[in-house]
């Protein structure tokens, strides 16, 4: 299969595309290139293999999420510069 030079004109007129003759031969012969490699694609046998999202296997790079203990509210406020009734006291930034 390979696609003619009306056919470049008129994918190129729809892309909205000014191309002058010498554009529209070096397009045709990318196109036809294309077109090969992909009759060469479905060519290839591909009878027993599993289809696949991805071309390589993924693993999750990160751990397990599960829940753990968190630090004691003591422990916490130690390291604030300031706090007051269990909370940590920031300076304000929104005035009424």
């Amino acid at each position: 299969m390979s696609i003619s030079l009306d056919e470049v004109r008129h994918v190129a007129r729809l892309a909205r595309l000014e191309l002058d003759d010498s554009e529209v031969l070096a397009l045709q012969g990318e196109l036809n290139a294309l077109l090969g490699h992909f009759a060469d694609i479905q060519a290839i046998d591909v009878t027993g293999i599993e289809p696949q999202s991805h071309a390589v296997a993924l693993h999750s790079v990160w751990a397990d999420d599960f829940p753990i203990e968190g630090l004691a509210r003591e422990a916490v406020l130690r390291n604030a510069p300031l706090s007051k009734a269990g909370l940590f006291v920031v300076p304000t930034i929104i005035e009424d």
